[in-house]
């Protein structure tokens, strides 16, 4: 009974050690993550194998992991930004973004897990405030947001495609200008609306006088090649023609043909 006590202390011990170890020997990375591992008494960043997977993993109790998400993210930023002319523009942007799954152990060496205020916010602040300094405030305002937004997005693809970073999108959000700027453009695009409307207009005018003249033209001239066709002959024989016709009605009468004005036929009395 003496000795029970001295062996069930070890015991005791060991069985708290073996929790410990365990305990500091596993990891679970969750969905949509993966880990860098990372061997104390080696080599350090392992950056030659694939990183750790979703699920569970045993780790010796000295290493570390790097947990990183590597879902699609998107993050926003308002910037400040001049356009060409020196006024100040407000974008707002976002990114559409994630790690290079591969190269996540790269990624973790070279840059570490703040790589997206190192390298990608930096890297699209610079992009955007190079684009939007090409444009005026009427072009960022009407015409070109969808240009200087491929424009933003392939710059910063240059950069952080060799970063380790994916950049899937950039997004222009919103484009907002000084509010007197913003008045003076929309002022000027009513103006312009309402010039074009009027040109419009006009155009529709003249397109409808030009068909009224061209169908009167129509008409005189086909009334002109009627009248020079009607001889004297031609009426003689039309009025001559209608007269037998009429004759044929079942009313009496007498029809003298010949004795009437340019020789035409007379009908005379009926009852």
């Amino acid at each position: 009974m003496d000795k029970l006590p001295k062996i069930a202390l070890p015991t005791v011990f060991l069985i708290i050690l073996a929790v410990i170890v365990i305990s500091k020997s596993t990891i679970v990375i969750g969905s949509g993550e993966a880990g860098v591992l990372y061997r104390t008494l080696s080599d350090g960043v392992v950056t030659d194998k694939p990183p750790l997977g979703e699920g569970f993993h045993f780790v010796a109790p000295w290493n570390k992991v790097f947990v990183y998400e590597v879902r699609r993210q998107e993050i926003f930023e308002k910037m400040k930004v001049l356009s060409s002319n020196g006024l100040d523009i407000q974008l707002d942007a976002s990114a559409w973004y994630m790690p290079e799954y591969d190269q996540l152990g790269n990624l973790h060496q070279k840059i570490g897990e703040n790589y997206l205020q190192r390298i990608l916010l930096p890297t699209i602040r610079s992009a955007a405030r190079s684009v939007v300094g090409r444009y005026t405030p009427e072009q960022l305002y009407s015409s070109k947001r969808d240009a200087i937004q491929q424009e933003i997005y392939e710059e910063t693809k240059k950069i952080v495609e060799n970063q380790y970073i994916v950049l899937d999108e950039i997004l222009v959000r919103d484009v907002t200008l000084p509010p007197t700027i913003k008045d003076a453009i929309e002022r000027k695009l009513k103006q312009e609306q309402e010039s074009l409307e009027y040109e419009f207009r006009l155009v529709t005018a003249d397109k409808e006088a030009q068909r009224q003249i061209i169908e009167a033209q129509g008409k005189a001239d086909a009334n002109r090649i009627l009248s020079a066709s009607l001889t004297d002959k031609i009426l003689q024989d039309k009025g001559i023609e209608a007269t037998l016709k009429l004759s044929e009605s079942p009313n009496a009468k007498i029809v003298v043909v010949g004795s009437g004005d340019n020789g035409l036929p007379i009908i005379l009395g009926n009852n």
